[in-house]
């Protein structure tokens, strides 16, 4: 299947025009407009693409090149770990954050993927996966109901029945780069399965080209859909997902991530008002009188505590 349009604008000039639909280190699957791939590395050592992003290639030999260049980016998002905050996915349309009724999903990784996805102009959806285990439904609304009350979509299905996953979120995919977000023990795995049946075999052969093995399990991959589930729609999926990365971004779009702060901001005593402990805050009156989350705000607190201690350091 030929790569989608690219949205990103940009000349091809010279170098033939392609996406990176997977990426391992500093190693890329690169597709082409003919729906031919070459394995490409970028050239020099600054800057580096992702998965989703348009770039240009000069090719090597029959099945390689090297990448002169990315094409301008509609956004950019980022994942941590324990070192450090790298780039994972580009040009994304939308984010398919996938939580389970078991076993238990984390609170705050949620909650920052909402504040990065806010911030990057991405649509945000959290699916509720494995509705067909009631034991732990109930609680799972109830955890989710703070982002509901946000405007954040919640859906619920369970992975296991292809057809229902299907037809719930077809018409959000078609014509969009989604970025499928979940940590391990959601379904995330069986859900990619029922929206991209071949998605095994396709990792397999990345893993194969790359010569890699079985390390490839922590890549990056782009997916088409099937047109016949979702037309022209992509999936990216970032196996062994632990952390949203926030670190790029200011005071100012943390609490842009936050959508029910907006109606009180400028309405603070204060013009540079935190939102945490001054007199005369509209946002913590917001708070006290319970028309903002107390775990939301708590969220935000972290995140403005993270910033300043690496600002520190």
């Amino acid at each position: 299947m030929k790569p989608r349009r690219n949205t990103a604008g940009g000349s091809a000039g010279a170098g033939l025009r392609g996406r990176v639909i997977a990426a391992f280190g500093r190693h890329f699957t690169i597709e082409f407009e003919d729906g031919s791939t070459r394995q490409c590395y970028p050239r020099g050592k600054k800057g580096t693409a992702t998965v989703g992003d348009w770039v240009l290639v000069a090719p090597e030999g029959p099945a390689e090149g090297a990448i002169l260049s990315v094409l301008p980016r509609r956004n950019l998002l980022y994942r941590s770990d324990e070192m450090r905050t790298k780039q994972f996915a580009a040009n994304v349309d939308l984010l398919l954050i996938v939580v389970a009724t078991e076993p238990e999903f984390s609170d705050d990784l949620v909650g920052r993927a909402l504040v990065g996805a806010r911030n990057a102009d991405v649509e945000p959806v959290v699916v509720l996966n494995k509705v067909d285990r009631p034991a732990g439904l109930a609680s799972a609304r109830a955890r989710l109901a703070d982002i509901a009350a946000v405007g954040v979509p919640v859906l619920e299905l369970s992975a296991l029945d292809v057809g229902g996953t299907r037809a719930l979120l077809s018409p959000r995919l078609a014509g969009r780069t989604t970025l499928l977000l979940g940590q391990s023990g959601m379904g995330k795995s069986t859900l990619l399965n029922a929206l991209v049946p071949n998605a095994g075999a396709a990792t397999q052969e990345h893993s194969q080209a790359l010569g890699a093995g079985k390390h490839t399990t922590t890549s990056t991959r782009l997916y088409h859909v099937p047109e016949d589930v979702a037309p022209r729609a992509d999936v990216i999926d970032s196996p062994g997902f632990q952390a949203f990365g926030l670190q790029h971004l200011d005071g100012a779009q943390i609490v842009r991530g936050f959508p029910e702060f907006e109606p009180y901001l400028g309405k603070c005593r204060f013009y540079n008002c935190t939102h945490i402990h001054e007199p005369g805050c509209a946002v913590l009156d917001a708070l006290r009188d319970g028309r903002i989350a107390a775990q939301r705000h708590a969220l935000y607190q972290r995140l403005l505590d993270e910033l300043e201690s690496a600002q520190r350091y």
